[in-house]
């Protein structure tokens, strides 16, 4: 065997580095960051990360210079530091990715933006270690211009990741969010709040696409949205918000003092779950039409109109109107059932309610209940199959297997069955659903297969698919391509 003591300084240097870039990315395909909160010393250890990632980005934008400036004559004695000042930059890399995993991995964070960076810095890291390699090989014209083709290459590398960097800690629209408008209207960047939508539910004339969700996106999206959502919560949509995230639901409808959301936004700016943590608390007027809209029952399709007097700003007061209901025509239209709906309710609380008030149609929420709900607890509410108009199955452990009692409720509008085992066989048993307006399959083993059944439904306007078996490049059916939500 060869001693390491003996190797070249070079030599070891060289297999140094280049084995820890390769460990780093074996860490990151291994263990990538999944919006879980782990082992605080980790996270007290990449909390560093901010102050070490400024090295290496400095030196491996002021090698290019030095290569520049030692062109001429004058400065030539600068052209020997550059192999030096590459090499510090590869352990500044290494060091600064390293505790970037750590933080990404343990405190919380996942989504694209998180990954994209992760993955830029490592290769930042293997751009600077090859040209340091190319630095300090022959000066023969084709490395010498690999060299440079690398060097340009490894700068835009940075680049980018300092971008998705600031993406990460500023907001997706750091660069032009105070963009001077002339400068703005010049270079025809827009600004407006993004409201991401995925869901039949919370449209602009309801009370929550109008009032609601514009909250969330101008304070809570940057850390819960589409490419970052920290405890994999994501609040760019009725559906990602009702949804919950790592830790569960964070909405109960009808009640905001037992809402985490709720709770969050209203503790004091200096506790540690307080939140949005990375802006100003909310006004009290945004704050009030969160509690609002929770205590009217989290509906996706309460009115804009239900507040009084609402303005360009949400007013220091506003009250929700409901209709008269008439206690005794509904006790009478719930009579088939009630015994049933109470029975179930006991056996499982929390997941199954009315619609409304005034109204006998069901609403089931099994997903905060997550694996503990499955085929059993799903075949439990077949005499109730019948009045279920919402049904969502999200994150629960239910299989094939419950396929026949989903397609028995045959008035449902919504159904859900984001991350859950179905797969195509329960999808072409949904054929007789013919009030189903919005499908929800986020993240299942589902095909472009099964789509040809539900392609027939009447009603039926959006399909989720992102994250399944379903290619938007390929051949779909033309009655549902329209309505795949990618």
């Amino acid at each position: 065997m060869i001693s390491l003591r003996r190797l070249p300084a070079t030599t070891l240097f060289e297999f140094v580095t280049l084995t820890s870039i390769g460990v780093l990315a074996l860490l990151l395909l291994v263990a990538p960051p999944d919006g879980t909160e782990r082992a605080q010393l980790m996270q007290f250890i990449g909390r560093f990360h901010p102050l070490a990632v400024h090295l290496p980005i400095a030196l491996l934008i002021f090698v290019p210079v030095l290569e520049i400036v030692g062109k001429r004559e004058r400065f030539s004695y600068l052209l020997p530091a550059c192999p030096f000042v590459l090499g510090v930059a590869i352990v500044g890399a290494i060091v600064a990715a390293l505790l970037g995993w750590c933080l990404g991995r343990n405190g919380g964070y996942s989504g694209p933006l998180v990954t994209q960076h992760m993955w830029s810095a490592i290769l930042a890291a293997a751009g600077a270690w090859l040209c340091w390699r190319l630095r300090i090989g022959t000066s023969a014209p084709q490395q010498v211009k690999m060299y440079y083709v690398s060097l340009i290459v490894t700068v835009a590398i940075v680049a980018f990741a300092g971008y998705r960097g600031g993406q990460l800690s500023l907001g997706e629209n750091h660069l032009t969010e105070h963009m001077p408008a002339p400068l703005a209207a010049l270079l025809g960047v827009s600004n407006p709040v993004r409201v991401l939508s995925n869901s039949a539910n919370g449209g602009p004339g309801t009370f929550y696409g109008a009032w609601v969700q514009p909250i969330f996106a101008k304070n809570c999206v940057s850390c819960h949205g589409r490419n970052k959502h920290k405890s994999n919560l994501r609040l760019d949509s009725f559906e990602a918000v009702m949804h919950g995230g790592k830790h569960g639901l964070v909405i109960k409808a009808g009640d905001s003092k037992d809402s985490e959301l709720f709770r969050r936004i209203t503790l004091p700016a200096s506790d540690h779950d307080f939140m949005p943590s990375e802006r100003q608390p909310l006004g009290a007027g945004d704050v009030k039409y969160i509690e609002q809209w929770i205590m009217s029952g989290a509906s996706g399709t309460l009115p804009a109109s239900a507040i009084h007097d609402a303005g360009p700003n949400p007013p220091a007061i506003a009250e929700v109107s409901f209709e008269d209901v008439d206690s005794n025509a509904v006790a009478t239209q719930r009579a088939p059932i009630a015994t049933i709906v109470e029975k179930l309710q006991r056996r499982l609380p929390n997941v199954i309610d009315y619609r409304s008030r005034g109204s006998s149609e069901i609403v089931v929420n099994a997903a905060w209940m997550q694996s503990k709900f499955g085929d059993d607890e799903l075949a439990e509410l077949s005499p109730l199959a019948t009045h279920i108009v919402t049904a969502d199955f999200s994150n629960t452990s239910i299989t094939d297997k419950s396929a026949a009692g989903i397609a028995a409720m045959t008035q449902l509008r919504i159904l859900r069955l984001m991350h859950t085992r179905i797969s195509d066989e329960s999808v072409r048993s949904l054929g007789a659903l013919n009030e189903l307006e919005s499908l929800s399959l986020f993240d299942t083993p589902v095909t472009s297969a099964a789509l040809s059944t539900i392609s027939r439904l009447p009603k039926l306007q959006h399909v989720y698919v992102s994250g399944t078996k379903i290619s938007s490049d390929a051949k779909l059916p033309n009655e549902i391509a329209g309505k795949l939500v990618f």
